[in-house]
């Protein structure tokens, strides 16, 4: 793939740009075993791709919560930004790349699932907002991963065509909404989706194990 076919670089968030899976499962164990439950086995990939708002729904829905959406959604809020603002590192070589692109004057943007308060407390802790055109979660949009709105949405703060854009995802669910939204999508190593990494790679344009590898293989 050539750098100059690409317009616009969208990124997705926790897994892909930042090393955060490892805590959101933490979190989930954490907050259903303070009332009583336990974290069934199914409820990582039951809820992958869905946004913030419609994970709390699912949550509420599955373990008859009694607490409010906004309830649910401002203490998993709480429990996270202490992780997300010292805990919480780039992925390997994310750094360089987005240097990389930016000297290449190619817009970029972020489209998360995640809630905004933690994507403000990430960004801002590893002071890479600067890099950003666009930032926006999918609970801005009409429905979250595997829909393609979130990507649609963010190409088109970017005033770019979705066909090109090229899309960065760890998950199968983001690859699809990539996929369906008519980009090309880069499938970046996870240790949290080490289990669906053959799924990734059928889905996927491209593999990564990091950013390094983005720069120095696919970009020819």
């Amino acid at each position: 793939m050539k750098l100059s076919e690409i317009k616009g670089v969208i990124f997705d968030l926790d897994g892909t740009l930042v090393d955060s899976m490892w805590m959101w499962k933490a979190i989930d164990i954490e907050y259903l075993g303070k009332r009583g439950l336990d974290c069934p086995e199914d409820l990582q990939k039951k809820i992958e791709g869905m946004s913030f708002s419609e994970t709390a729904v699912y949550f509420k829905e599955r373990f008859h919560l009694p607490d409010s959406l906004e309830e649910i959604k401002a203490e998993w809020t709480r429990m996270s930004l202490d992780k997300y603002e010292n805990q919480v590192p780039l992925k390997p070589g994310a750094g360089r790349f987005l240097r990389f692109l930016k000297d290449h004057n190619i817009p970029m943007g972020i489209a998360t699932s995640n809630g905004q308060a933690m994507v403000d407390g990430v960004l801002d802790a590893l002071k890479i907002r600067p890099f950003f055109d666009s930032v926006a979660t999918a609970c801005e949009v009409k429905a979250g991963k595997p829909a393609p709105d979130i990507y649609l949405y963010v190409a088109g703060k970017l005033g770019v065509k979705p066909e090109d854009c090229l899309a960065f995802e760890d998950v199968p669910a983001g690859i699809q909404a990539g996929k369906a939204a008519g980009m090309r999508v880069i499938a970046m190593a996870d240790e949290f989706s080490r289990a669906m990494e053959e799924e990734k790679r059928r889905l996927a344009d491209f593999w990564a194990d990091d950013f390094d590898q983005v720069i120095g293989g696919i970009f020819q």
